[in-house]
């Protein structure tokens, strides 16, 4: 089959879902598809009102039947869906029973592989049931940690005779690869629905998948390692406290220098009150790129200076933060290095050599290891574990990536409270 393109409706709510998808069919999207939240949410009113709103356009409801199939499939389809999709971690039997009620009330199933430990072997099993289609997924949670479809879908390519469908953090830079790699169906849903021209968005993945060319894509895509740096320096704080469950934030630790942003791994000091011996020395023992974090116990005479400033950028490091106070702010505010403290004073310490380097501290309530990230910038520091960096970038740009699409909706004439649909999430207290 000719590749087509679907889009994964992925809102909890509908009104948004509507919109989006309008945008997205101007855009040349093929198929659309009531995502699993908004299902969730609006029940299969939502497939019943995008079937009215789009009569000619082929629709999934992603339900992830994993039990009764023959009743969701017909409860789908009733409502108006042409596909229902069920996951492949299914028995067999609700496999049969979904095969046989899209049979008799006229929908195509397709199965999920999400989740599957053997994708290979299953999507071969259910060939043999007599699904529609199987998708290879990766979830939302895995596409944090960097984990990609197309290794999956690969092993299948060939193998199946079944059309292949992909879905996981597809964008225009991955869609033509996942068409190379054998795939019938291009499932999309952040790429064209977290954008703020969700039209745009889906002529560049159509144009991609139909010449074969990767179209570039700063934004919705998974990076590694090697990228975390420079996509925690795009995020804000407020990303990562978000996408932290407003956990990290070092309280009452505020920037010195306005307008700057900081993100590296910290090498951190414990010093006692008002001793600049250790903070100052850490200049020499610190990495390029790397961020001294200092535990001076809240003390307000100064452990850091102009001078231990300029000695910081002589050494290329990324930035310093301070538990305690520093002074000389003028001249550090004109090197423009990051500097962030608790308190400003003119009052220096004594250098008495007391204290350590590279332990676990303490630095505004929060707990910090070597090599643990942190970024700052005008609204304050926050502190990601080493081992979760890579995730919680991602997440951070997946929370700046959705406020594109609710900005663009507030600026066509709404209001945060509307788009949210806040009153009606409120929580239910009883």
């Amino acid at each position: 089959m000719k590749p087509v393109l679907q889009v994964a409706l992925d809102f909890p709510d509908l009104h948004r879902a509507l919109k989006a998808a309008e945008e997205a069919l101007k855009g040349g999207a093929d198929w659309l598809e009531a995502g699993t939240p908004l299902i969730k949410s609006e029940g299969l009113n939502a497939v019943r009102e995008l079937r009215k709103r789009f009569p000619g356009v082929k629709l999934a409801a992603d339900m992830k039947t994993v039990d009764t199939g023959a009743l969701e499939v017909e409860m789908a389809a009733k409502a108006g869906a042409n596909i229902v999709i069920i996951l492949g971690s299914s028995d067999d039997s609700t496999v049969r029973e979904a095969v046989e009620a899209g049979r008799r009330y006229g929908a195509e199933i397709m199965v999920d592989l999400i989740g599957c430990e053997r994708p290979l072997e299953r999507a071969k099993q259910l060939e043999k049931l007599g699904v529609n289609y199987v998708c290879v997924h990766v979830g939302i949670d895995q596409q944090m940690k960097g984990v990609n479809p197309l290794k999956v879908l690969s092993q299948l390519a060939g193998e199946v005779s079944l059309p292949l469908a992909i879905a996981g953090g597809i964008n225009s830079e991955t869609a033509a690869e996942a068409v190379k790699a054998g795939a019938s169906i291009i499932i999309v849903g952040g790429a064209i629905i977290k954008a703020a021209d969700a039209e745009e968005a889906a002529r560049k993945i159509k144009k991609a998948m139909e010449t074969g060319v990767p179209i570039p894509s700063e934004s919705y895509r998974k990076v590694g390692p090697g990228e975390v740096k420079a996509i925690l320096l795009k995020v804000s704080t407020a990303n990562i406290s978000d996408a932290m469950h407003r956990k990290g934030e070092m309280k009452g630790i505020k920037p010195v220098v306005p307008g700057v942003k900081m993100a590296g791994p910290a090498f951190t000091v414990r010093t006692f009150p008002g001793d600049w011996a250790k903070p100052v020395e850490a200049v020499e023992q610190a990495k390029p790129g790397e961020v001294i974090v200092v535990e001076a116990q809240g003390c307000d005479r100064a452990v850091w200076g102009e001078l231990a400033t300029w000695s910081a950028l002589g050494r290329r490091l990324g930035g310093v933060v301070i538990d305690g106070a520093v002074r000389d702010v003028e001249v550090i505010r004109q090197t423009g290095f990051p500097v962030f403290a608790r308190h400003i004073t003119p009052t220096a310490g004594e250098p008495k050599g007391f204290g350590e380097f590279n332990v676990e501290i303490t630095c505004g309530g929060v707990k910090v290891r070597p090599g643990d990230w942190v970024v700052g910038d005008s609204d304050g520091v926050v502190v990601i574990p080493r081992e979760k960096v890579v995730e919680i970038a991602n997440r951070a740009e997946d929370v700046l990536e959705k406020e594109e699409r609710i900005r663009a909706e507030i600026k066509a004439g709404s209001t945060l409270s509307e788009v949210l649909r806040l009153k009606k999430w409120e929580k239910l207290v009883g």
